[in-house]
């Protein structure tokens, strides 16, 4: 009796455990299951982070009792195993309920996720979101999709400027062409020569002019004077 209850101890302790570890657990029936087919509903859910445990119904309402998932005590009638989930629990809904289908003997009862208890129909819900990865996987698709817009925006400012440019100069008939360095230098030459000469006579010609308007007076004043006359000359003075 004593070994009995020193293992009911340790059941009730285990128990315990993965309710600390986790609040979220469904509740099955297993009558009429192989033990391949458990077996094989054990693999596959420890791959997708559940652990499914059978028990005794006495035991897991004992160590249930005041934990977030006492809700499951509703649950726990006939021959019960439970599925303690780490991992999505989408995933854990989908992989029972997929199995459920193929072997009629493993039946849905209900659960509890986060301290909430779910039935059968919320449960078969569940089952049918995306897994955790592929909800990740369109919410980084939503979030990288403004980005890539934005980012070709970007690109494309540049080109369609450039285009419009163009457009315009083109709707103006074009640029002329400058002209080359080599052109100008072998202008410059004949345009400053050219420059020089026209300045040169152009201060060249109202000196010559100042000059002979200057002296032309002066010899007509000369040419003017009278010569004294020598009656007016030779009287005394009084």
């Amino acid at each position: 009796m004593n070994k009995a209850r020193t293992e009911k101890v340790a059941v009730v302790d285990e128990l315990k455990e993965r309710v600390d570890s986790t609040s979220t657990a469904v509740v099955t029936e297993y009558r009429g299951m192989t033990v391949a087919e458990i077996s094989e509903l054990r693999r596959s859910l420890r791959a997708a982070g559940g652990d499914f445990k059978v028990y005794k119904n006495t035991l897991v309402r004992r160590a249930i009792a005041g934990t977030a998932v006492e809700p499951l005590d509703e649950y726990l009638v006939g021959p019960t195993a439970v599925t303690f989930v780490k991992g999505d629990v989408s995933a854990v809904a989908k992989l029972l309920r997929d199995f459920a289908r193929q072997t009629p003997t493993l039946i849905l009862k209900g659960g509890v996720v986060d301290g909430k208890a779910l039935s059968v129909k919320q449960l078969t819900s569940l089952a049918d979101l995306p897994s955790r990865d592929v909800l990740l996987a369109q919410f980084a698709g939503l979030i990288a999709s403004p980005l890539r817009s934005m980012a070709g925006l970007l690109k494309a400012v540049p080109s369609n400027f450039a285009y419009g440019l163009k457009a315009l100069v083109d709707a103006k008939g074009g640029v002329a062409a400058p002209a080359s360095a080599s052109d100008e230098v072998a202008e410059t030459p004949a345009g400053v020569e050219e420059a020089a000469l026209a300045a040169s006579d152009d201060a060249a010609a109202p000196a010559a002019e100042v000059e002979v308007t200057d002296e032309a007076p002066e010899a007509e004043a000369v040419a003017e004077i009278p010569e004294a006359s020598p009656d007016v000359a030779s009287e005394p003075a009084e």
